[in-house]
């Protein structure tokens, strides 16, 4: 499709910003965090929820789909081992988010509802600031093509 990895640093940089402002800012009701009242309603008349769309945006949306893309360029660049490295690190990632799944009526216990809050929103910061970098890269590289390419 002739999409450069600029366009895709930058492009999921936005992706994570969106998600990182919502963590922040906390709307409710966006679709981000939580279901939206056309998703509520369709749930209702709706005989296979076999999609679950709280779920699936966070943990495999455009922004995690991006990174994983961005990295696999990157390391298909250096070398075979660094490809297999991002892949382990890939399920390494699954296993920890499918074991705070299994925990996450736990961790909801003892953090509370506070506690919750107050770690999502740092999170979401961390989140901001990878999302920042990620555009800040993708626009480094084009200037960096542009320059050479001039």
């Amino acid at each position: 499709m002739s999409i450069s990895e600029p366009a895709f640093r930058i492009a999921g940089g936005f992706l994570l910003l969106l998600a990182a402002i919502d963590m922040v800012i906390a709307k409710s009701h966006s679709g981000m965090v939580s279901t939206t009242s056309d998703e509520d309603e369709e749930s209702v008349t709706r005989d296979d929820v076999s999609v679950f769309p709280l779920a699936i945006p966070m943990i495999a949306g455009p922004g995690a789909l991006t990174s994983l893309v961005v990295l696999m360029r990157q390391a298909e660049a250096q070398s075979n081992f660094m490809t297999a490295g991002v892949i382990i690190i890939l399920l390494i990632i699954l296993i920890l988010t499918y074991i705070s799944l299994l925990l996450g009526d736990y961790l909801m216990k003892a953090l509370g509802v506070t506690g919750t809050n107050v770690l999502t929103r740092v999170f979401g910061i961390i989140l901001s600031a990878l999302a920042i970098q990620h555009i800040i890269n993708g626009i480094t590289i084009l200037i960096k093509s542009a320059m050479t390419a001039a």
